[in-house]
């Protein structure tokens, strides 16, 4: 196992994490027999860096952990799970939620705690809400060890939030189609650069990347000299990184695991050749053909006067159009943007005022191309979605 140093307390972290998100279920729920098996199995072989959330499977993949980590393996690992913004009201939220977190994860502490998937207007109410102070008051108290935060949000957010804070971590989604969307390569050097360990989530866009690809994709991939499968491509190009501490895969089948698992021994920082480099670039290349709205996430339009999440709503609607699972784009699109797990901020709340397309460096002429998301992806079969994705993604803690 390859492991990487977290510059501010000296951890050395399996550079493959286990995200938890998408466990093998059975029924509609976790298939707890297999799972069990998979994470012990993973662990037995150096993964120690463990990734969850209230929301996962339901709301109960902590629990399930918790339960997993007994019989020696909680000293084996590092533990990371997230405050939910979207169930936090007041400032005492914020420590009855830790404690049931650490109840239903059956530990004392919480090595890697993270506020879960920041973005302008929900770090600006947490902060106002007194997080900082909670996160310190955690911290000193040993509740959790390193504080972090998850992102989804836009470059210059992202960096205020770094700078806002002593953190040892931050988590933001990265592969070699979002190198200029979210946090993007800019977002991974500046946290890099205040010595703040970056873990990645989605290097294959929850398996976008390494599913069904475009014709042209998998021309390119024939024809490179050097052969792999998509996802070791694509992993191998985000741990190609020397600023990325940890990559998170939300593994569920044993042959990916022992996939990534034999990818990651030899997958250095620096390691890709010039010409692998060169292949890359062009699958990514092949995919941005495919893109409908030529938006870099910049987020000069935003914040919103209506509350839309510009970049995020192109940045689905692209991955729609370049058919990288168009039903998960669609989920995704109710689950971040309609409401599914908190505040909406689709394209539907677009009133046309104008304000974004007068800052756009692009010159996308965004309120007419907003209706295009909202004819594609907003329609009554995505709000139809929403009650199933709360129900997948549990938004309530649940004790």
């Amino acid at each position: 196992m390859q492991y990487r140093k977290v510059p501010k307390n000296g951890d050395q972290l399996s550079a493959l994490g286990f995200g938890l998100m998408r466990l093998p279920t059975r029924r509609m729920k976790i298939d707890e027999e297999r799972a069990t098996r998979q994470i012990r199995d993973a662990i037995d072989l150096g993964i120690n860096y463990l990734d969850t959330a209230v929301p996962y499977h339901g709301g109960e993949s902590e629990r399930f952990l918790g339960r997993v980590l007994q019989g020696g393996y909680r000293e084996k690992v590092k533990l990371a799970t997230k405050l939910p913004p979207w169930s936090v009201k007041t400032r005492g939220d914020m420590d009855r939620i830790l404690d049931i977190q650490l109840r239903k994860l059956r530990t004392d502490h919480i090595d890697y705690y993270l506020l879960h998937s920041l973005e302008a207007n929900q770090w600006k109410r947490l902060e106002e809400l007194g997080v900082l102070e909670f996160l310190d008051s955690a911290r000193a108290s040993g509740k959790i060890v390193n504080a972090g935060f998850s992102f989804h949000g836009d470059r210059r957010t992202f960096k205020e939030i770094i700078d806002a804070y002593d953190w040892t971590f931050c988590q933001i989604q990265y592969n070699f189609l979002d190198e200029n969307t979210q946090a993007g390569t800019e977002g991974l050097r500046y946290a890099a650069s205040k010595n703040i360990a970056v873990m990645v989530m989605e290097p294959l866009r929850g398996g976008m990347l390494a599913g069904k690809l475009p014709v042209d994709v998998e021309q390119v991939y024939r024809d490179a000299a050097t052969k792999r499968s998509a996802a070791e491509w694509a992993l191998r190009w985000v741990w190609n990184h020397p600023e990325v501490t940890v990559v998170l895969s939300g593994m569920n089948d044993e042959t990916h695991i022992a996939e990534n698992l034999k990818t990651c021994e030899t997958a250095l920082p620096g390691s890709m050749t010039p010409d692998e480099l060169a292949t890359v670039e062009k699958v990514a290349a092949a995919y941005r053909k495919l893109i409908k709205v030529g938006c870099t996430g910049c987020a000069y339009c935003m914040p919103c006067p209506s509350g839309v999440n510009i970049p995020q709503c192109f940045s689905l609607y692209n991955d729609y159009s370049m058919g990288l699972n168009r039903m998960m784009s669609r989920g995704f699109y109710g689950l971040q943007l309609m409401g599914g797990m908190g505040t909406a901020a689709d394209a539907s709340l677009c009133r046309n005022c104008g304000k974004c397309v007068k800052a756009c460096p692009q010159k996308i002429a965004i309120p007419e191309e907003l209706k295009k998301v909202r004819s594609t992806l907003g329609g009554l079969g995505t709000k139809l979605m929403i009650p199933f994705i709360r129900l997948m993604f549990s938004p309530t803690v649940k004790e």
